[in-house]
């Protein structure tokens, strides 16, 4: 991968989306859009290892050429979110606790880790549940999605969290983790297998795993045995209407869709590297019809090998 440089534009911003298999992420059209709404020279660029040749273990060499290159931030992705850390000069307290990085800025010869994975989720919430203070929540999966959904759970008020896995370990890890952030609030892993005698005790679920991708169809949990005021959040957003947001919404309960934690992960990563303040209704609506010309492009009918997976899900 050859970089080349920064052009020499004295109030121009060069970003760049690092990582795997993302040439048709929908993160550079909608801060290449948004940027000209704003009436900004900003320059954004795919920097995917699966079309360039490259790997993991040239990381190194990644970042140096970045540097080299004048990048002003670098939006991260698959499989580089955790691998990048040793490679930061710094990072926010929430990317520390995280361990994980979607985010780097550079400014004065530093590299700064950020992560806007979970203020993208408290974003959504804000935006489509409202106040969620005080409630009891389950959150199906404890992966890197899990990881930041579930620190916007509780940095958003829950009361009580419970955390299931296929992998009984890593929702175990994962609540070990939260409770040293998080003393107040009740958080415990379960088994998966006891997920349906909790899903009738919540005021409401997030699902957190990779379940209803296009690539992997199905539906984590049958919604029907929530109670009829429980809402459901889904973090999978294409397609945007997966088959546990369809049935959820048949059954009349709230929904809040994948979408909008992608909009808020790119309007937050706008305002960091910028300064300025995105308009999220403007993403939002640019955001939906990027879905659906990539839905479009994903039927039968269509030759389209690969379109974008979470990364998580950007």
């Amino acid at each position: 991968m050859t970089l080349s440089p920064k052009p020499i534009r004295p109030n121009g911003t060069l970003v760049g989306l690092l990582g795997e298999g993302i040439v048709t992420s929908l993160t550079p059209p909608m801060h290449r859009a948004e940027a000209a709404h704003l009436g900004l020279d900003y320059e954004y660029r795919v920097l995917d290892i699966a079309e360039s040749g490259q790997s993991v273990d040239d990381l190194p060499r990644i970042l140096a050429d970045v540097t080299n290159a004048g990048f002003d931030a670098l939006n991260v992705t698959h499989p580089f979110k955790q691998r990048i850390i040793p490679y930061l000069d710094e990072l926010t307290e929430d990317a520390d606790v995280l361990g994980a990085v979607n985010l780097v800025l550079y400014r004065d010869g530093r590299s700064i880790g950020h992560n806007t994975d979970w203020t993208g989720f408290g974003y959504a919430i804000g935006e489509g549940l409202g106040s969620i203070t005080g409630q009891c929540v389950l959150q199906v999966g404890a992966g890197g999605a899990g990881a930041a959904t579930c620190f916007a759970l509780l940095r958003s008020g829950v009361s009580a969290l419970t955390v299931a896995d296929r992998v009984s370990e890593s929702a175990a890890y994962l609540v070990g983790r939260m409770r040293g952030h998080f003393p107040d609030a009740d958080i415990t892993s379960i088994p998966l297998v006891d997920l349906v005698s909790t899903l009738a005790s919540v005021g409401g679920v997030v699902h957190a795993t990779p379940t209803g991708m296009l690539h992997n169809p199905g539906i984590p949990f049958d919604p029907d045995q929530l109670r009829p005021e429980a809402w459901v959040a889904e973090v999978v957003y294409l397609p945007l209407d997966t088959q546990l947001v369809q049935r959820a919404r048949a059954g009349g309960r709230r929904v809040l869709d994948g979408g909008l934690m992608a909009v808020g992960q790119a309007i937050d990563s706008i305002r960091i590297i910028t300064g300025h303040e995105p308009d999220g209704s403007r993403m939002r609506r640019h955001f939906l019809s990027l879905v659906d010309d990539a839905s479009a492009l994903s039927r039968p009918c269509h030759s389209h090998k690969h379109l974008p997976e979470k990364e998580n899900q950007r």
